[in-house]
């Protein structure tokens, strides 16, 4: 099965505080729809707010995240599909399409290390 990232947008500044109740049930959900329709996620973390980035560009490091945005990556994971297709199936039904949006990306490889 093919791999892909599954980036999940939230508005900024993507603190799960913000977040309403059914959807965070929702988002506890997911993996068994995804189970459901023949994939695997393999591997997702949630992020901690934007306000808490630390950003470096060149030798430059500052407070905040990367670049002004009005949403932000509040987190991801890593799901295993037949093809595109099938992780675009999965994906459009992870809750934070109803506030934000998701990106599915394929990995040229994965390494998880402990």
């Amino acid at each position: 099965m093919a791999q892909y990232a599954v980036l999940l947008y939230s508005p900024a500044p993507g603190d799960d505080a913000d977040v309403p109740p059914e959807e965070l049930e929702a988002h506890m959900n997911h993996e068994n729809q995804v189970k459901e329709l023949g994939g695997s996620i393999r591997a997702g973390v949630a992020l901690q707010p934007s306000t808490t980035a630390t950003s470096i560009r060149g030798d430059v490091i500052t407070d905040g995240p990367f670049i002004e945005s009005k949403e932000v990556i509040a987190g991801l994971y890593i799901l295993e599909a037949r093809d595109l297709d099938h992780a675009l199936s999965m994906a459009r039904l992870n809750p934070a399409t109803w506030r934000g949006g998701v990106e599915v990306r394929p990995l040229l490889g994965l390494e998880l290390r402990p």
